[in-house]
């Protein structure tokens, strides 16, 4: 079997990589998450969970890369991490009540051959009371997190729905990454 390697530092990506039952190594590099500010969410995903592995797969040719990136869009703005504990209650006081979208993107590399996509899902936040919000980012999971929540974590108690791919939100859809792999093993 080939090996695989997870381009990121993520523990929650490393977690849901496991689900898939496929021995893996984590490899991963900074690099400059800038775009293109014409690029749709779906592309904007896709673009960086690309670069993200072909910065891994330079050095690592005979390997099968996986690159990831999620970012939250509200009203077609994405919204990145927090810069700060006042940002994250902002960001949160946007998104109470309201439906946002989680996109992420995957790319898969191997030599010359590539398959990049992206899933999307749609998520409801509950009317947040401003006590609520300030106790969620008192626990400091927002912080590091797009759109200033982690829905595996204390973060599960705003969302009152979802439409589509919880393991999107998480960031990485591994029943369609399973599926996309198998024609790379």
């Amino acid at each position: 079997m080939k090996k695989v390697i997870l381009a990121s530092t993520s523990p929650r990506r490393k977690e849901l990589m496991s689900l898939l039952n496929v021995p893996f190594v984590i490899d991963a590099k900074e690099v400059d998450e800038s775009f293109d500010a014409c690029l749709s969410p779906a592309e904007v995903v896709q673009f960086l969970a690309e670069k993200k592995a072909k910065i891994i797969a330079e050095t690592n040719p005979d390997a099968i890369v996986i690159g990831s990136d999620t970012v939250v869009v509200f009203k077609n703005e994405i919204i990145g991490k927090p810069t700060s504990t006042e940002n994250a209650i902002e960001i949160l006081e946007k998104l109470s009540g309201e439906t946002h979208q989680v996109y992420t993107g995957v790319a898969i590399l191997n030599g010359e051959v590539s398959e990049v996509f992206y899933e999307a899902t749609d998520v409801k936040f509950f009317d947040l009371t401003q006590e609520e919000i300030e106790w969620y980012v008192a626990t400091n999971e927002p912080l590091d997190k797009a759109g200033a929540y982690g829905i595996q974590g204390y973060g599960s108690t705003l969302v009152e729905k979802i439409n589509g791919d919880y393991f999107t939100i998480v960031g990485l859809p591994v029943a369609k990454l399973k599926r996309k792999l198998k024609d790379f093993l």
